[in-house]
C-alpha cells in the first residue's frame, strides 16, 4: 500500500475503506449518519460529498440490497471512492460520480432517489481556524457549498415523499430545522449525541421527509463515550465492529 494512504477496516474486517493518511479522513459522525436511517430492499440512496465513500460503503455493507450513488467534487477523492467499491465487491449497486452539488442537472435525475444522506461542511465560511489542506478545508468549511446548497440538492434530487438525512453540530440546529422548512422538508426524528453522560449535546442526527406532515420524534440520547477520556459506549462500539 502506498504510505500516502490508510486501509481502516470496519465490521471485523468486512469493510475496508482506503482514505488518505494527510488529507480529509472520516470521523464518527459519518460512522453515526449511516447507522441512522434503515432503507428498504431496492431503494436508491444519493450520498453528497461523499468523501473516501464512508457512509455510502457502511450502508451499502448493512443493506445488501440498496443501491448507492457517491457524489463528490474533488477528484482524488472520487478515485478513492472508486477504490473502495472495487476492494468491497460493491461495483453491482454502488457507483462514484464526479459532481458538484450545486449543479446536479448534469450527472444526477431529478427526483431520482428514495434518500439522500449527507454529512456537510460543519464551520462557516471565514470562521474558526481553517483546516491547512485544501482537500479537508473543503470538507470541513462552507467554502464551495453551505447549508442552504445541500438542502437545495437534496431537493432536487429525492423523489416526492422521498427522506433526506443529515448529521450536523447541535449548536446549529435551529438553523437546520429552519433550512429544511424552507426546502419542504419535514423533521420525523431527530437525536441529540453527547460525547458521554451528563456532557451537553455536540451533533444532531436529523431524517426529514420531503412534503411530509408535520410529526417530530425526538430520539433518546446518543452517548459516544462512557465517560469523559473513557472507552466508547457500548452503543458507539457496535457501529464499528457489528452491522
Amino acid at each position: 500500500m502506498d504510505g500516502k494512504f490508510t486501509d481502516d477496516s470496519l465490521f471485523d474486517g468486512r469493510l475496508v475503506c482506503r482514505q488518505h493518511k494527510d488529507g480529509y479522513r472520516f470521523s464518527v459522525d459519518a460512522v453515526l449518519l449511516a447507522h441512522f436511517i434503515s432503507p428498504k430492499p431496492e431503494q436508491k440512496i444519493l450520498d453528497l460529498g461523499a468523501g473516501c465513500g464512508v457512509v455510502s460503503l457502511v450502508l451499502a455493507c448493512r443493506w445488501p440490497g440498496i443501491h448507492l450513488t457517491a457524489l463528490e467534487l474533488q477528484p482524488h477523492l472520487v478515485d478513492l471512492i472508486v477504490h473502495n467499491i472495487r476492494e468491497n465487491s460493491f461495483e453491482d449497486r454502488m457507483q462514484a460520480v464526479a459532481g458538484d452539488l450545486r449543479n446536479l442537472s448534469g450527472p444526477i435525475a431529478p427526483g431520482g432517489f428514495d434518500w439522500v444522506v449527507c454529512n456537510p461542511p460543519y464551520r462557516k465560511h471565514g470562521t474558526g481556524r481553517r483546516n491547512p489542506g485544501e482537500e479537508e478545508a473543503l470538507a470541513r468549511h462552507e467554502i464551495n457549498a453551505d447549508l442552504h446548497a445541500v438542502l437545495r440538492a437534496a431537493s432536487y434530487a429525492v423523489r416526492t415523499r422521498g427522506r433526506v438525512a443529515l448529521v450536523y453540530p447541535a449548536s446549529r440546529a435551529a438553523g437546520l430545522i429552519a433550512e429544511l422548512k424552507s426546502e419542504n422538508f419535514e423533521p420525523k426524528r431527530l437525536q441529540v449525541v453527547h460525547s458521554y453522560p451528563e456532557s451537553p449535546g455536540k451533533l444532531v442526527l436529523v431524517e426529514a421527509v420531503k412534503n411530509g406532515g408535520e410529526e417530530l420524534t425526538i430520539l433518546p440520547p446518543f452517548y459516544v463515550y462512557k465517560e469523559p477520556g473513557g472507552e466508547y459506549s457500548e452503543e458507539m462500539a457496535r457501529c464499528y465492529v457489528s452491522n
